[in-house]
């Protein structure tokens, strides 16, 4: 059974128009009317809960394309599982003979992440069905995690032997194209995403887990550990923008960086006392941030200042909610992440979704700001 806390540490392992003017009023008219349409936006999202029949809890973990991935507690056993969208699309990932497993990642068609096989964590894939699962194991490998996935290369973390280091890792389909990450001086790390050319994670060095990103090899190490923390992850990347956390002040802080240390952006809300960004498409995050000790979901667009609380779902009582993934296709912004169930305490997965407006629309929600701000100068 899956007693989630606030946080993701079981399911992600420790160790969200421009309108010119040369009219002075109308800039400021044009503004208002962005503001209003931005709060009708917000009005628009729609929370679905995804928990399948017969699961007493469930995660989703990640999301590309009109599928989303995790796991659910059925019958008592944690099984990797994915949905397209509805609590009714649920399909069972479970390998013959696994006492456990999770899908950490998906690509859309190809579902990445971990299963229990004779007492041991093996990474492995699938595509879509329990039959088709893949161990990725390597040779000599006492333990594995796969935590991301293009659909032609996957990543995550090696342990070779029951003492040895744990180490990034990245595959391409089969255990024997395993490909060690591990950097010269770190004595544990983990490839979090990757973009096939591109990985991100962290790496223990020196005593302090540093945020990194690699582009194929141990050697192509380059540390995004800001300036003043102690602590940072990187947990997703596009190949130009990475998201994740770093501890600063004794405070974990939401961020997103561009390539290097000092390209850091704090995410971090205001009045959040812990926070982290789990997904980005370039534009958007997903994540979390603790407000008033109440962990919340939800989003930004790139700067602490517009951070976007998602709504808790109508049906239940909820005592936190988490944001794992972000998407979007030509007419909806999907969030994929869970919420806790106050009532039993367990978890059960959640699909935030809303409308993008179309350019005509937003023309005309401005348009329409325009005129009703020009009929109350009238009237006065």
């Amino acid at each position: 059974m899956i007693r989630s806390s606030a946080r993701m540490s079981r399911l992600f392992p420790s160790p969200a128009s421009t309108l010119t003017s040369v009219l002075r009023p109308a800039i400021v008219v044009a503004a208002a009317a962005a503001m209003a349409l931005t709060s009708r936006a917000h009005a628009q999202w729609t929370v679905s809960n995804l928990n399948p029949a017969g699961a007493t809890s469930s995660v989703i973990t990640a999301a590309a394309g009109t599928q989303q991935v995790g796991t659910a507690t059925i019958g008592g056993i944690q099984v990797a599982g994915s949905w397209n969208g509805t609590p009714t699309s649920w399909v069972s990932l479970h390998p013959a003979g696994a006492n456990l497993s999770v899908a950490f990642a998906t690509s859309g068609t190809q579902q990445a992440g971990t299963a229990v096989i004779s007492n041991r964590l093996q990474a492995g894939i699938w595509s879509g069905t329990p039959a088709s699962f893949v161990n990725l194991n390597p040779a000599g490998a006492f333990v594995s995690d796969a935590l991301a996935t293009t659909g032609m290369q996957q990543a995550g973390r090696v342990r070779i032997g029951p003492g040895g280091i744990t180490g990034a890792a990245i595959w391409s389909g089969t255990a024997a194209s395993y490909i060690d990450l591990n950097p010269a001086g770190s004595t544990d790390s983990r490839a979090q995403a990757t973009t096939g050319t591109q990985q991100a994670g962290q790496a223990l060095i020196g005593g302090m887990y540093e945020a990194g990103i690699w582009s194929g090899s141990a050697a192509s190490w380059i540390s995004l550990s800001p300036v003043g923390s102690t602590d940072s992850i990187a947990r997703a990347t596009t190949g130009v923008q990475q998201a994740g956390s770093a501890i600063i002040g004794g405070v974990r802080q939401a961020g997103i960086w561009s390539g290097s240390a000092a390209s850091w952006v704090n995410l971090n809300p205001f009045g959040s006392t812990d926070s982290v960004a789990y997904a980005t498409t370039g534009a958007l995050q997903a994540g979390s941030a603790t407000i008033g000790g109440v962990d919340r979901a939800g989003i930004w667009s790139g700067t602490a200042g517009t951070w976007e609380a998602l709504p808790l779902p109508l049906a239940g009582s909820w005592s936190s909610t988490i944001a794992s993934s972000i998407w979007s296709d030509a007419t909806t912004l999907y969030v994929a992440g869970f919420g806790v169930n106050s009532a039993t305490g367990n978890s059960n997965a959640l699909l935030w979704t809303r409308p993008i407006p179309t350019p005509s629309a937003a023309a005309m929600l401005a348009l329409g700001g325009l005129m009703a701000a020009r009929r109350r100068r009238k009237a006065r």
